[in-house]
């Protein structure tokens, strides 16, 4: 990240057509980055005049995402000092910025509202526990003053904001929703999945980490009536060992394995990257990682295949699990006993578990539109 903010005025030298209008996308990382991608693909289609500049704070998107083709010019964003942030925007002159959730930099928006060039917050989320609500974090709060318009997730953000006297702000919902709406339409047909499933009903743990899977698979191990894709967060030699050896399972890895050797397996255990979005397709019930560890991984890539999904405990912060959770779509566990119970229920009562997928189905389905709104009001 240092290298690459380093780097970054030299790439911009390099880059920077002159005669050229720019439009700014900020994402501190890859989960920001796909709240904004349905934007920058959109307005280069409806506004090709524009170019487009992308930035990153953190090397998980960077790295991951350094060769997006949506973007005329990729990079980190030089540390916010007032002159990386003066010598950043005389090079760029953007003619609007996005700043996709969290992104507030002080000296940047400062500079820009100066300039008077149109600051967007998008996908934004504001909770009371965050630093501009605090009687300590006034002075700093006094940021958010430079933006143009919010784009907020929830009403509860848009009341936090009015505390602050800023009322540029509509409540638009999460642009993951038309994201994942466009992957689904995007999903990729596996042969070896599919000769897996081959009428079979299956369980889909994506994004795992070993205390999930620890739940998991102990329950599977006992009941064995429907199949087990496991996608773990971590591929590596020693964690897919951990995992196999704790299986009692016929078990494949993906990579490894034919669609007629997959088709007499138990467990298939993806050991590559890239697929987990299109293999939700293939579930009944999904499990999504994360919930006993830092945070849960993304529900809505599962949901939005109208397929209920279960998820660990640590999801408070997650606005999309919160209401997937409300709309009785999704299902929170705390332990070996409360994920006993839920998939007892699902696996068992067919109506429930065909219940459970539409709810998912229609949640995600309904709060579609964020993107176009964004769009609309900023064109």
């Amino acid at each position: 990240m240092w290298r690459g903010e380093r780097a970054a005025f030299g790439v911009l030298k390099e880059k920077v057509d002159p005669s050229a209008e720019y439009v700014w996308f900020h994402a501190a990382s890859l989960g920001e980055f796909e709240q904004g991608r349905p934007l920058m693909e959109r307005l280069r289609k409806s506004h090709p005049e524009y170019k487009i500049l992308l930035t990153f704070f953190s090397p998980s998107g960077y790295e991951v995402r350094k060769n997006y083709e949506g973007a005329d010019i990729i990079c980190y964003l030089p540390l916010d000092t007032p002159i990386n942030a003066i010598r950043f925007l005389r090079l760029i002159r953007p003619v609007k910025a996005y700043f996709i959730k969290y992104e507030f930099w002080y000296n940047y928006l400062h500079i820009l509202k100066h300039r008077k060039v149109p600051v967007y917050s998008v996908s934004s989320i504001f909770r009371q526990q965050q630093v501009f609500f605090r009687w300590y974090g006034r002075e700093y709060s006094r940021v958010l003053k430079c933006i143009t318009h919010f784009f907020v997730q929830n009403e509860e953000s848009r009341d936090l904001l009015a505390t602050l006297g800023i009322r540029c702000v509509s409540v638009t919902g999460d642009t993951r929703f038309d994201r994942v709406l466009e992957i689904k339409a995007q999903a990729k047909q596996l042969p070896i999945v599919d000769a897996f499933k081959s009428g079979h009903k299956i369980f889909i743990a994506g994004s795992s980490w070993p205390p999930d899977e620890e739940i998991f698979i102990e329950f599977f191990n006992k009941h064995r009536d429907w199949k087990l894709i496991i996608a773990p967060h971590v591929i590596g030699n020693d964690h897919l060992e951990q995992i196999q050896s704790a299986l009692k399972h016929k078990t494949v890895l993906y990579t490894e394995t034919t669609p007629e050797e997959a088709r007499e397996a138990e467990c298939l255990i993806i050991n590559c990257f890239g697929l987990l979005s299109s293999i939700y397709r293939y579930g009944e019930v999904a499990y999504v990682g994360g919930g006993f560890g830092v945070g849960i991984h993304n529900v809505l890539e599962a949901a939005v295949w109208g397929i209920p999904v279960i998820f660990g405990p640590n999801n408070k912060r997650f606005q999309e699990a919160q209401d997937l959770l409300a709309a009785k779509g999704g299902f929170e566990i705390h332990d070996d006993e409360s994920f006993k119970r839920i998939i007892t229920r699902l696996i068992s009562d067919d109506d429930f578990l065909k219940e459970s997928s539409e709810k998912a189905g229609d949640f995600v389905a309904s709060h579609s539109g964020a993107t176009d709104a964004i769009l609309q009001s900023t064109s």
